[in-house]
Parts: C-alpha cells; sequence; structure tokens
C-alpha cells in the first residue's frame, strides 16, 4: 500500500508544446481522483459486514472468509500483472483494472449471496493489484513532466492519500450511506460504480507516460527470491510488512462486527469512522514522516504498533469505545509507518533491475499479513469468544513485533 517506491521507470513519453503544464498537470489530478476511488471501493463492504450478519446469519468466520477473496486476488494480480504496465504503458493496465471495479460493483449490486460476494470481492483484489503499482508510477510520471524541477514531496503526499487515505474515505462514505439513505447494501455500491466510470472517462482523458516497447520481454510472473543483497534486512522488512497488513486487515474484517456486536452500537456511520480513523492515521503519519531516516521510522512504527493494539484489546475487555478507538489510531500510524519503512528498505537494497521482483515478494507477505490473521481470528471464533481470540492475536503480533525488532537490529549489525 506504500505510495512512494515504483516501478524501474521506462521511457516517458514526449510532452508536446504547453503539455507540461497543462495536460500532464490535470492528468496528475484526474489519477489522484481515479487512484483514490479505486481504493475507496474495496473498503465499501467494511462497515456494511454487520447488516450482512444480521440479515444472512453470517458468521465472523464468514466475514472472515468473504475479507480473505479479496487478498487472494491482490496476491494473484500483483504476481501476474502489477509488472506489466512497465511494458506496454499506464494506461492499458489501469482502465481495464478500473474495469475490473465497476465487474465488482455490478456484482454486488445485482445479488448479495455468499458466492456472489465472495466473487466480487476476488474481483476488486484482482484490479487493486493491477492499480495500486500503475497508479503510483503514473503519478509520480505525471508529476516530472509536469514540474520537472520540483521535488517529490507533492507526489509522496498525494499519493499516499490516495492509497491509504482512499482506504479510509470508502470505509466512511460507505459507513454513512448505509445509516442515513435508503437500501443500505445498495447504495453505497452505486455511488462508487458511477465514481469508478467517471474514473475511467478521466484517465483515458489523461496523456500516456510510457512509450510501448516495440519489442515486449517474454511475458513471465513476477519472481519471488530474497536474494536482494541483505537477507536479514530483506527478512527483516516482509516480516514488517506482514505485521503492518495484519492491523490493516483486523480493522477491515473483523473490528466493524465487534464495534455493532460485543459494544453494542450498530451504527454503520460509526463502523466507517473507525476504520477511517485507522487508515487516516496511517496516511497522516506516512506524509508527516517523510524526512524522517528509515531507522526512526522502523523505531516509531514498531512502537506505535506496540502500544496501539493491546489498547484495543483493552477496549474490547472493557467494552470502552474511547480506548478501542484510541488503540486503533495508534496502531494504524505504527502499521503505516512500518509498512513505509520496509518498502524504502527493499527498494534501496535491490538492484534496478530486480526492484520490481523485491517489491512483488514484499507485497505478496504483507497481503498474507492481511488476510490470514483475520481468517485465524474468523476460526477461532467458531470456538472460543471474539475477544480471546483478540488475545491470541495480540501475544502472537507482540512476538512477530519482537522478532522483526531483532532482525532489522541483526541487519543493521551485518552492514
Amino acid at each position: 500500500m506504500s505510495s512512494t517506491t515504483l516501478p524501474s521507470r521506462q521511457p516517458v513519453a514526449p510532452a508536446g508544446p504547453g503539455e507540461g503544464s497543462s495536460r500532464h498537470g490535470r492528468g496528475f489530478w484526474a489519477i489522484a481522483l481515479a487512484f483514490l476511488t479505486a481504493m475507496a471501493f474495496c473498503t465499501v463492504p467494511s462497515p456494511l459486514y454487520p447488516l450482512y450478519m444480521a440479515r444472512d446469519g453470517f458468521s465472523t468466520f464468514t466475514v472472515t472468509i468473504v475479507f480473505a477473496a479479496y487478498a487472494v486476488g491482490v496476491v494473484i494480480s500483483l504476481l501476474l500483472a502489477g509488472h506489466v504496465s512497465d511494458w506496454v504503458g499506464r494506461k492499458k493496465i489501469l482502465i481495464p483494472a478500473l474495469a475490473l471495479e465497476l465487474v465488482a460493483a455490478a456484482l454486488f449490486l445485482g445479488d448479495t449471496s455468499l458466492p456472489v460476494l465472495l466473487v466480487a470481492r476476488l474481483v476488486s483484489g484482482l484490479g487493486i493489484g493491477m492499480i495500486t503499482a500503475t497508479a503510483t508510477a503514473y503519478l509520480q510520471e505525471l508529476h516530472a513532466a509536469h514540474r520537472p524541477d520540483a521535488s517529490r514531496q507533492r507526489f509522496e503526499v498525494v499519493s499516499t492519500a490516495a492509497n491509504i487515505g482512499g482506504l479510509g474515505v470508502g470505509a466512511l462514505v460507505a459507513g454513512v450511506l448505509a445509516q442515513y439513505v435508503h437500501a443500505p447494501l445498495r447504495t453505497p455500491y452505486l455511488v462508487f460504480a458511477v465514481l469508478l466510470a467517471v474514473s475511467l472517462v478521466a484517465v483515458a482523458a489523461t496523456p500516456e507516460t510510457v512509450l510501448e516497447r516495440p519489442v515486449r520481454p517474454t511475458y513471465r510472473p513476477q519472481r519471488i527470491s530474497t536474494d536482494h543483497g541483505d537477507p536479514a534486512g530483506y527478512v527483516a522488512a516482509t516480516a514488517a510488512g506482514f505485521a503492518s497488513f495484519a492491523v490493516f486487515g483486523l480493522f477491515t474484517s473483523v473490528a466493524p462486527g465487534f464495534v455493532a456486536g460485543a459494544l453494542h452500537l450498530p451504527s454503520r456511520a460509526l463502523a466507517g469512522t473507525v476504520v477511517f480513523a485507522v487508515f487516516g492515521g496511517a496516511a497522516v503519519a506516512q506524509s508527516l514522516t517523510t524526512r524522517l531516516a528509515a531507522a526512526a521510522k522502523v523505531r516509531l512504527g514498531l512502537l506505535a504498533q506496540a502500544v496501539g493494539v493491546p489498547v484495543v484489546l483493552v477496549g474490547m475487555h472493557t467494552a470502552s469505545l474511547t480506548a478501542f478507538l484510541l488503540g486503533g489510531v495508534l496502531a494504524g500510524v505504527g502499521a503505516g509507518v512500518l509498512f513505509k519503512a520496509s518498502v524504502g528498505t527493499v527498494a534501496a537494497m535491490a538492484a534496478p533491475a530486480r526492484r520490481g521482483e523485491a517489491l512483488a515478494g514484499l507485497f505478496l507477505i504483507a497481503y498474507l499479513g492481511m488476510s490470514l490473521p483475520a481468517l485465524g481470528i474468523g476460526i477461532a471464533t467458531r470456538t472460543v469468544s471474539t475477544i480471546t481470540a483478540m488475545n491470541w492475536f495480540t501475544g502472537l503480533l507482540l512476538v512477530l513485533l519482537a522478532g522483526v525488532t531483532a532482525l532489522f537490529r541483526r541487519s543493521r549489525a551485518n552492514r
């Protein structure tokens, strides 16, 4: 989910007269809005899960299965198509990816049975896996074409807001719509279907930034390897990515149901606000820590997660929304900063020709972190209470964070 590391640069299409100050500038904001819309759409179901649970009798386990389908789609897409825009151009990947999000919206609107929900989440994940790296690279290239002598700060802030911030915005908007408008299981998807359609038009009107290669490389999926200069550092970064996304997965799958059930607060707007607070904290923290050294980001991220998740647990045990929300924001800040540091670490250690491969490995492990712990909590709730399952999650996460700390120290000692 980081937005500050890119695939290897390809030749950029030359700008015509005046394009550097006009079309590329407008295109930068068009892609930013399309990116934000797509990322927002993928968290629309989060505040709606309690409604599915109440109407169709879904268990926490079922919700986590539906959520895991999204992560599976992202992983498949990252491995098979996340790197292809380097060869064929950004628009030729971004437009089909947004079309996949529209297909997912149509599935959500057409039928809300469990099999359709699973397919819709899988399709949405496939689209997001194509969008994340492609849109990030596109934004950087449009920024460079529009302001060739400017620093990267505007690009980094905007892309972070669109990526991580979009995840929070989607849950907030969906929660508010579900709370205050008619047909709460349809209206949010209809609104985002319209926004996605507008995004498609905006992307089509944006100038391409990559010259298609006359001879394309032989296609192969992204290769995953730990051989990237610093094995201990790479393992530390991927473990940190796993831990960070475990927090994001918790709050986009299990947390809304807990707020509605155990805290007896069924407001869909509140459920969306909780998810928004976590991702909003992550996005703000990523933007504010741009100038921090990598080691400082790692320390801050580890500390904030190590404090935030136990505070969430305290909120669950005491049925305190204040503690639950405060812990969520702290954990979100930690997850956002730690993952940003992980991406920066991998990008710095990898050779330019293998940077995409190295990042693919990081994102694969991270998305496994998003799905596997949430799925584990869902399985555990079939035999124990949600709070007991959360006790286990917290303990395992703290052990993982301790291991990440040791791995980063070992990596620094070996340099």
